[in-house]
């Protein structure tokens, strides 16, 4: 897998102009040298990925518990449970979130360091445990239908509860370690949504089925056929 020939795919199935994804990995070397930490949600740093700048997450950098836990760098804080019930309200109950936790299966990391880079500063895919795309709906409904293309499965693609750092990091990050082939639909997570556009959602591919679909793209309907040219041109007008 080339990441050159991914990029030139990505661009002629959604035109020159379009947002290009993102990839995520875990190291002992951060990819860069901003330690300022992040109070609140560390999406507001998001602003500086979609400039082209990668960013580099920690321990220390991150400033939220749920942050914290599920980009694998802390177990859960035992606080958690009563303040996404009793606080945010996104649970009816505390029992209901432990119960969401125990079957999302958070992955912890020996690690250092999450980074995260636009795709086009990747020299390789090595190491890589997801990509992510910040997804108009006319740009679901392309990766929704290259995604199905060879995958006949209910699950395929999913969209659960969760954070917005819980449906991209720690959604891929499992997913991945059983080699398995759900993508998964994010940002829906209202305490992450005001620092995302009004009309962007995620998409996230973990390696383990990316590997499958990096070689599957020029034969979907993402490339020349009538129906997707016309959503295509309008992608590339910026219509919404």
């Amino acid at each position: 897998m080339e990441v050159s020939v991914f990029i030139e795919n990505i661009q002629k199935a959604f035109g020159e102009n379009v947002q290009l994804p993102f990839a995520f990995w875990y190291s002992d070397e951060p990819i860069n040298d901003d330690w300022q930490k992040i109070n609140g949600c560390f999406f507001k740093e998001f602003e500086r990925l979609l400039s082209g700048e990668p960013i580099s997450l920690s321990a220390d950098r991150i400033g939220c518990m749920g942050g914290k836990f599920y980009t694998g760098f802390s177990p859960m804080n035992e606080k958690m449970p009563v303040f996404v019930s009793s606080k945010e309200r996104y649970k009816k109950s505390p029992e209901l979130v432990l119960d969401f936790v125990e079957k999302a299966h958070v992955q912890m990391t020996t690690m250092r360091y999450l980074n995260i880079s636009p795709i086009a500063r990747l020299e390789n895919f090595n190491n890589v445990v997801g990509i992510f795309f910040w997804a108009t709906p006319d740009m679901l409904s392309g990766l929704a239908s290259w995604t199905f293309y060879d995958n006949n499965s209910d699950d395929a693609i999913t969209a659960k509860f969760g954070s917005g750092c819980s449906s991209i990091f720690s959604e891929a990050t499992w997913e991945n370690s059983k080699n398995g082939k759900r993508t998964f639909i994010g940002l829906l997570d209202p305490s992450v949504r005001r620092y995302i556009h009004e009309n962007i959602l995620s998409f996230t591919i973990p390696m383990s089925r990316f590997r499958e679909m990096y070689y599957t793209i020029q034969d979907s309907c993402l490339l020349n056929t009538p129906a997707w040219e016309k959503i295509r041109e309008r992608i590339s007008r910026g219509e919404v």
